[in-house]
């Protein structure tokens, strides 16, 4: 398998488990998701608040990339953050279409990409101005792993909550390839 491919898997992961997330908080109260748990970014709300921050800085920063530019446009017409910890939405079905919007737009992102593209150095800077120039798809795996993390924090939150997400592993999207 490719590395774009891996990617694609990737994406698809990201989709398919920030449904579970947001259908499991779906069944908490607007003050059990705020309560905070001294998680990262305090509550559930805020961890998922976090990660959609986190998203828009680096699509915008994935945009520059001159294959990205129209797949990321919308994107990049997005507010600017204003910090990790930014609140930009306090109510769950609003912050769940925005979730929606931006995972439709990771996985036609990831699908415009070809291999070449992965190889290219990005030159971005971070949030306190620092220049960096990294490889594209080290960056990439940087943002899936990231969600990752912050998705794994979520689901704890969920579980202390009473609230089951079910099975979260990327096993679960791998296909078997068993040959007859």
């Amino acid at each position: 398998m490719k590395l774009k491919d891996h990617f694609g898997l990737m994406a698809t992961y990201n989709q398919w488990m920030n449904e579970k997330i947001y259908e499991a908080a779906g069944r908490l109260s607007a003050a059990d998701l705020a309560k905070d748990r001294r998680a990262f970014f305090g509550s559930l709300l805020g961890t998922l608040n976090h990660l959609v921050v986190a998203d828009i800085l680096w699509l915008k920063r994935f945009a520059e990339h001159p294959a990205c530019s129209i797949s990321l446009r919308e994107v990049v017409d997005l507010p600017q953050t204003t910090g990790l910890d930014q609140i930009v939405f306090d109510d769950l079905e609003r912050l769940a279409e925005r979730r929606i919007w931006l995972d439709q737009k990771i996985i036609g992102w990831i699908a415009g990409l070809s291999d070449e593209d992965l190889d290219i150095i990005l030159t971005y800077r971070n949030s306190k101005g620092v220049t960096f120039h990294r490889r594209y798809s080290s960056l990439i795996l940087h943002f899936f792993n990231h969600q990752t993390h912050h998705r794994g924090q979520a689901s704890t939150l969920l579980s202390q909550a009473g609230k089951d997400v079910g099975v979260t592993d990327l096993l679960a999207l791998i296909p078997d390839e068993a040959h007859v």
